[in-house]
C-alpha cells in the first residue's frame, strides 16, 4: 500500500462545448504536472462519445491534492465547469497499488 492518493473526473461537455471543455482541460496539463506533488496527470477523451473526457491524476498524497485545488488554474477550472460539462469526481486512497 502507498500514501498516493488518485482523483478521477469524468466530464461531459454541454451541447455544443466540446472543444471549450477540452480547452479548458488542456489547460490544466502543463501547470498541473508542473506541481511538486503531482505524479501522473492525464486527459483522456471517450472516442465513441467525443464529448467525453476523463481526467487521471495521482499525488504524492492529500495534501498534495489540497495544494493543487488551491492553484489559480485549478481556481480558473472551477469558475467555469460548470457552464461547459456535467463533472462526476471521485478522490481514492490506494489500496494494493502495483
Amino acid at each position: 500500500m502507498t500514501g498516493h492518493v488518485k482523483t478521477v473526473a469524468v466530464l461531459t461537455a454541454r451541447p455544443g462545448k466540446a472543444e471549450a471543455l477540452r480547452a479548458l482541460l488542456g489547460g490544466l496539463i502543463e501547470p498541473s504536472r508542473a506541481e511538486p506533488g503531482n505524479l501522473r496527470y492525464d486527459l483522456w477523451c471517450d472516442p465513441a462519445a467525443p464529448g467525453r473526457f476523463v481526467l487521471d491524476e495521482l499525488y504524492i498524497d492529500h495534501a498534495a491534492i489540497d495544494a493543487h485545488r488551491s492553484t489559480p488554474h485549478f481556481q480558473h477550472y472551477l469558475a467555469h465547469i460548470a457552464d461547459l460539462a456535467d463533472r462526476s469526481a471521485w478522490t481514492m486512497d490506494a489500496v494494493d497499488v502495483a
